[in-house]
Order: structure tokens, then sequence, then C-alpha cells
């Protein structure tokens, strides 16, 4: 089982002064900053995934790439662009999403495999259109006639990326994308892409679905899966579910919410083995914009919001080291949060259990042991994004544990 991590171009950098909170003035982004795997033991990921809607832009405009970056990725390639290690591999999609609202995918199939052969991936998805809609009991009477044509042409799609692949040589894994809108039209659009000749197909589509729909999607594709066919699945992330998604030819599969949710869950920021616990909130005066607004409007004094500010880190800070007591801790937060918003439901709990616990002291990542506290502080992109790849790190090790445990499959 790999996951895969899908790229939007998040890096830290490892000269970030937390204590001053400024970058080296030596900084070059693109040189000294770095990906997860460069930062990161364990491994937080067995593979990227990157999209050409993320690289070339679609039709909602530009990508994440600035120009500079994608003329490197298109010049180096992949490994050499993410300067990855032998053992993540790579793989290509469309980024079907940045095209939902369109009748017809913007791209056509020499576009894509000219992508995918020019940036060197291991393997490629085929062009899809994506189904939302879900209804497991619809007859093919009363279906919805735009699921019919969205999954009518990512099958044709397929057809003629596979015919692409095989005409300029397969330098790259052929993967067929499935779109569908019960468990039959998957298994349907999962037996014409075996019968095209693909051998991995991608179920596209099922990420607003529940695990009991794509369990069921997955135990009828079961029936008419051949016993080489590999399946990965776009976007989703059910870690109580893998071992069920293992004994039905799941491989492999894809998903950002790990490290997303270390900014933008409400509670769920800092991850462990067992258990989830709430960052703590110290926003920065001069850089958040609901808080200037409020120093504007004169609702809260700036000498005091600034002075309040500060003592919660020193506070945090001196916890971390031993030198306050958690009380102490708490009061300065509690004083904070009220300068903050006094209207917001109140986060003191979470954070005196999350203070409590200190679960950033029995880490063993490398980003926990070279930050302490600092990485459970929700406060600015490095702190924020350094504490989400510490998430992909405990992701990749929950599953690999639960493949190992339950099918013996380092």
């Amino acid at each position: 089982m790999k996951f895969y991590f899908p790229d939007s171009q998040d890096q830290v950098s490892p000269t970030y002064d937390f204590l001053n909170e400024e970058y080296s003035p030596y900084r070059v982004r693109q040189r000294d900053d770095k990906y997860p795997h460069e930062v990161l033991e364990p491994r937080p990921y067995d593979g990227i995934l990157v999209s050409k809607a993320i690289v070339d832009g679609s039709v909602k405009g530009a990508g994440k790439y600035t120009m500079p970056q994608r003329e490197r990725l298109y010049r180096f390639g992949v490994s050499k662009f993410f300067r990855l290690p032998e053992n993540i591999t790579t793989m290509g999609d469309c980024g079907a999403f940045n095209y939902v609202n369109e009748e017809y995918p913007p791209y056509s199939v020499n576009e894509v495999l000219n992508f995918y052969e020019g940036c060197g991936f291991t393997s490629g998805i085929s062009i899809d259109h994506v189904i939302f809609g879900y209804d497991p009991n619809v007859s093919d009477a009363a279906v919805d006639r735009s699921w019919v044509k969205r999954r009518q042409i990512s099958l044709q799609y397929a057809e003629d990326f596979l015919s692409g692949v095989e005409q300029r040589g397969r330098n790259i894994e052929p993967v067929g994308a499935a779109q569908g809108w019960s468990p039959a039209s998957y298994a349907d659009s999962v037996a014409r892409l075996q019968d095209f000749g693909y051998r991995r197909i991608a179920l596209g589509g099922m990420i607003p679905l529940k695990t009991n729909d794509i369990l069921d999607c997955l135990e009828v594709i079961d029936k008419i899966r051949l016993p080489e066919t590999q399946l990965h699945l776009l976007g989703i992330t059910r870690v109580g579910a893998i071992e069920e998604f293992a004994q039905y030819g799941v491989t492999s599969f894809d998903s950002t919410a790990p490290f997303r949710q270390a900014f933008m869950d409400d509670r769920n920021n800092y991850h462990t083995a067992t258990d989830n616990f709430t960052a703590i909130r110290v926003p920065q005066v001069d850089g958040n914009p609901s808080l200037k607004r409020r120093v504007l409007s004169g609702a809260v004094s700036q000498p005091l919001i600034k002075s309040t500010e500060r003592e919660a880190l020193k506070r945090l800070r001196s916890y971390d080291a031993g030198l306050a007591s958690l009380d102490d801790v708490i009061e300065v937060l509690s004083e904070y949060e009220l300068l903050v918003d006094p209207t917001k439901k109140s986060r003191i709990s979470a954070y005196r259990r999350t203070l409590e616990t200190r679960p950033w002291k029995s880490c063993e990542c490398t980003l926990c042991r070279k930050h302490g506290i600092e990485i459970v502080i929700f406060r600015g992109t490095e702190r924020n994004k350094s504490r989400g790849f510490h998430n992909l790190a405990v992701f990749n090790g929950k599953i690999r544990g639960i493949v190992q445990s339950y099918t013996g499959e380092n």
C-alpha cells in the first residue's frame, strides 16, 4: 500500500528563525527551502502526485507554479526538480477538479502525454471528467444524463490515452481513470478499462462518499477485477478502512488531508499515532487582518495586545523548558484569546489538554525534535507547514503499521 502526497509547492525554510520570526537574508527559496521528504525522518510518503493544472494552469487560471518553477520542472524532470530519493515514485494527473464545471476537459491526450513524458513521471493517469453525484439505486433510465456523458468522456479519453502511450513506446505506466455514480457504474468503468488493456486503475470522484459507499463500490468492482489489476484511490484518506481497501485490490491512494488539517481543521491540528491535538493559536498582531481591524477600530489597545502576544510566546517557551507552570500559560492564553476575538468559542480546554500531554516531547520525527513546542503553535506559515509535514510522517507511519500488522507487507 503506497501513500502519494499531491504537490502544491509546499516547502519549509530550514533556516527560519522562530524566535525572531524572520528568514535568513541569504535565503533563496528554490535552492534553500525543503520539501517534506528532505526534512523528515521517518519517511512522510511513498510517492508524490503532480497535477498538470497545478503546473500549467487550467480554465481557472494560472497554476501554483511560477514560470521559473515550471521551466525548471520541464528542464530537470520531476525527480531532480523535487530532489527525490530513489525510493519515492512519481505520478502525474490532470487535476480534474480544476475544470469540473466545463463541458469537456480542456486538455488533449497529446498535451497530457507531453507533460507526463516531458517531466519524466513514473506513472500517468488518463484524462477524466469528475461526476459529482452518487446514487447506488438509480435505474439506467433515471440516471442523470450529464453523469452518463462524463463517464463516456472519461472512458473515451482513457482509450485514446492508452493508445497514445503505446504509440510512444510506453515511457510511462498508464493508469486508467474510472468514474461512476454507483457500485455498478464504477465496476463497469473498471471492466471497460481492463478490456482496453489497463492493469492499474484510479478511482475518481469518491472524495464526497462515505467509507461504506466506497467499500460497496470496491466490493462490486472486485467481482470483475482481474487478479493483476491494481487500484488507486484518488483523494481518499480513510485510515480505519485501509485493511479492507487492500483486500479489494487497492494498492495506493493520495491525499493532502493530514497536511491541511494542521492549519485548516478547527481542532485536530497536531497528529500522533493514537490521538489528535489542537494547536495553540497565538496569531500575529502585525500579520492578522482581523486583529488589525480590531486595533484600528479602537476595540483593543495595540500596546496591550502586542505585550500579551509576546508574553504568551514567552510563557509557552518557558513551559517547554520546565520554567513555567501550566496555569501560568493558560492564564495568558485566555487573556490573549479574549483580546483577539471575544465572540468566538473558547479553545482553552483543548489547549490545556495539548499542553498537559506535551505530544511534541515524545515525537521522534526530525521536525519535532528540532522545533519543540514551536511546532504546536498555530502562527505563521513556517510553523503551520512544519506541523503539516509532521502530520504526513505520522500518517504514513500509521499506514505502514496497519499494512504490516494485517497483511505482513513491509
